[in-house]
């Protein structure tokens, strides 16, 4: 499971170091893509593999599957880590994510976000009050 905030920099090449609480989950490969809020996901390929199987499950017919699985996919970008725990974020990911040298990388449980640091905070503040008062719905009682 993916806990936590971390903030690495973007290098000039556009390559970040993964925090080293997440490389040993991440080492095998990842898969990184489009998310939703202008963020990236970074899935271990594993995990990638079983949203697509779960996505593969929905009818050709269903419209919103079908837009959502031409986006993440066309968009994913897989690779290994080096020795030094550093992936490359491809110029497309960077663009779309509004990605600075300043990031924040968040575990989500089942997969890494990475966030331009500034539209974290502001994230963060700007659903502060809808966090406050979510609850019922979305954790099991």
């Amino acid at each position: 499971m993916f806990l936590g905030t971390h903030h690495p920099r973007l290098d000039e090449k556009g390559r970040l170091i993964l925090p080293a609480k997440f490389r040993d989950e991440l080492a095998g490969g990842v898969v990184i893509t489009k998310g939703q809020e202008r963020c990236l996901y970074v899935f271990p390929v594993a995990e990638f593999a079983a949203i697509a199987a779960r996505l593969r499950e929905q009818p050709m017919t269903h419209k919103a599957a079908r837009a959502y699985s031409r986006v993440f996919f066309a968009s994913a970008h897989d690779e290994v880590p080096d020795k030094q725990g550093r992936v490359m974020v491809p110029s497309h990911l960077r663009e779309y994510a509004g990605l600075g040298r300043e990031l924040a990388v968040i575990g989500a449980s089942t997969h890494v976000e990475i966030w331009d640091r500034q539209a974290w905070e502001s994230y963060l503040t700007d659903s502060e009050d809808d966090f406050a008062s979510i609850e019922q719905g979305v954790l099991p009682v």
